[in-house]
C-alpha cells in the first residue's frame, strides 16, 4: 500500500475534535482489531493479510500515523498531542501497527540522527507501512542493563563500511522486520565506556540470520538473531561512530513512556472487563457487584489507574517539552508497569475460572504485565537510578576534583541518562 491512498486527515484543534477523535479511535480498535487478534496472534499469512486490511481501513478513517512526522505522509501531531490517544490505540497490543505509529520511535530516531541517503531510502516507506523495523540492543551472555558490555562488533573495512558480528536476542518485532538497527562496538574493549553505535541493518543482509523466535510466557513476538560478517553501508551508522548512548537515551525516554501510556489502555481494557463480569454475573448470593470482596476489587484497581494516569503523562509533558524525564519516566515505568498485572489479575480474580481460558484477553494482558516489570528494564533499575538520582541533590558539595570534571566520579548527562535506565 503506497503512502498517497491515504486518505487526508483533518486534524482536532479544539477539546471537543479532541475527544471525537479518541472515541474514534477507541472504536476501531474494540471494534476492529480486537476481534482480529486471535488471526494476528499466530503471526502467519493470515496476520499479515489480516494487519494489511485493517491498515487500509485505518487510511480511509483518517487515523493513520498520527503522531509521525506529516512532510513524510503522517498525521504531523506532537508527542503531547498524539499521547491523549495512545492509551486507546494500546488498548490492543496490535493497534499501533494497525494505525501506523508502531514505527514512531525508528522514524523520529532516523530523523534526528539518520544520514541524509538513510533519510531518503527508507523513512516514507516506514511511514506508509511498507516497511516494519526492529531495534536490538540486548544480547544472550551480556545484562540488558549493562550496555558497556556489548559484545557484538563492527570493524570498518578500507571502503568505509562496516563488518558486524554478534548476537541480540529479546528483539521485538524481528521475525517481521525489514530494518534492524543493531547496538555494536565500534571501538574499544567490551566494558569500555565508549565506542558504542547504532547501525542500521537491512535484514536482506547476507550473514544476517533470525536464529529463532523467544516466547515470553509463552507469547510470541521476540527474537533471537545472528549477524555473522554482515556488511553494512558507511552511511547506515546512526548519528556518529561512538555516540549510540547519546541516542539510545532519547529513544529509550520515548519509548518507555510509550510502553507506559499503552499499558494505561491495556488496564483500562481489563478494568472494563472486571466491571461488565461484575454486573452481569449472578451465584445464588445474587450479582456479584453486590459483593463487598468484589467491590474491593473495584476500588483498588480505579485507584491503581487513577493515580498512574498523572504520572504517565507528567512524563510526557516533560519529554514533549524537551525536558530531563528520567526521573518521570523511570517512576511512571515502575508504576505502570505494577498497575497493569494489579488490574488484570483483579478482573481474572472476578471472572473465576473464565478468566484463565482461552476465551478472554486477560490471560494476554497479565502476561504482557508481568514482562513489562522486566522488558525495558526491570524495576529494580528504575527503582535504584531514580532513588540515587533524588538522593544526589541531597548530598553535600562534592570534592572539586569532581565537579570540575576530573576523577572517576565524573558522569555525563547522555551517559547517565543510558546506564541508569537501560
Amino acid at each position: 500500500m503506497a503512502s498517497q491512498d491515504r486518505t487526508s486527515v483533518n486534524y482536532p484543534h479544539s477539546p471537543r475534535d479532541v475527544t471525537h477523535v479518541r472515541e474514534e479511535i477507541d472504536r476501531f480498535v474494540r471494534m476492529q482489531v480486537i476481534p482480529q487478534e486471535p488471526v494476528l496472534d499466530t503471526g502467519g499469512p493470515a496476520a499479515t493479510a489480516a494487519l494489511a486490511q485493517l491498515r487500509q481501513e485505518a487510511r480511509e478513517s483518517g487515523l493513520w500515523a498520527l503522531p509521525l512526522p506529516e512532510e513524510l505522509g503522517g498525521g504531523g501531531l506532537t508527542f503531547g498531542r498524539y499521547a491523549q490517544w495512545a492509551e486507546a490505540e494500546g488498548a490492543s497490543d496490535h493497534g499501533p501497527a494497525a494505525l501506523g505509529s508502531s514505527t514512531l520511535l525508528d522514524v523520529r530516531m532516523l530523523t534526528r540522527h539518520g544520514t541524509p541517503a538513510v533519510r531518503d531510502r527508507y523513512l516514507k516507506r516506514l511511514v506508509a507501512g511498507e516497511l516494519r523495523s526492529a531495534y536490538a540492543m540486548t544480547e544472550p551472555d551480556v545484562p540488558g542493563t549493562d550496555p558497556f558490555g556489548t559484545g557484538t562488533r563492527a570493524e570498518q573495512q578500507a571502503d568505509g563500511s562496516w563488518r558486524v558480528t554478534g548476537r541480540k536476542w529479546f528483539v521485538t518485532g524481528v521475525q517481521h522486520a525489514d530494518l534492524v538497527t543493531v547496538l555494536a562496538r565500534t571501538d574499544g574493549a567490551p566494558g569500555d565506556r565508549d565506542g558504542l553505535s547504532l547501525l542500521l541493518v537491512p535484514t536482506t543482509a547476507p550473514g544476517f540470520r533470525k536464529v529463532r523466535e523467544l516466547t515470553v510466557l509463552g507469547a510470541a513476538g521476540q527474537g533471537e538473531i545472528a549477524l555473522d560478517g554482515v556488511t553494512v553501508p558507511a552511511d547506515h551508522v546512526i548519528g556518529a561512530p561512538g555516540q549510540a548512548l547519546t541516542i539510545a537515551g532519547e529513544r529509550l525516554q520515548l519509548g518507555r513512556t510509550l510502553r507506559c501510556l499503552r499499558w494505561l489502555g491495556q488496564a483500562q481494557r481489563a478494568f472494563d472487563l472486571m466491571c461488565e463480569r461484575a454486573v452481569t454475573r449472578t451465584g445464588s448470593r445474587g450479582p456479584h457487584a453486590g459483593h463487598q470482596l468484589v467491590q474491593q476489587h473495584v476500588f483498588d484497581a480505579l485507584l491503581a489507574l487513577r493515580t498512574t494516569r498523572p504520572l504517565v503523562h507528567e512524563a510526557v509533558a516533560l519529554i514533549d517539552a524537551g525536558q530531563d524525564a528520567r526521573t518521570e519516566v523511570g517512576l511512571a515505568k515502575v508504576a505502570a508497569a505494577r498497575m497493569l498485572q494489579q488490574v488484570t489479575d483483579a478482573a481474572i480474580q472476578v471472572h473465576g475460572a473464565a478468566g484463565l481460558g482461552p476465551d478472554s484477553a486477560l490471560p494476554a494482558l497479565l502476561r504482557t504485565g508481568r514482562a513489562a516489570r522486566i522488558l525495558d528494564g526491570p524495576d529494580e533499575l528504575h527503582i535504584t537510578s531514580v532513588a540515587r538520582r533524588v538522593l544526589r541533590d541531597y548530598a553535600p558539595p562534592a570534592p572539586a576534583a569532581v565537579e570540575a570534571g576530573t576523577g572517576a566520579g565524573t558522569e555525563t548527562a547522555g551517559t547517565v541518562g543510558v546506564t541508569e535506565a537501560v
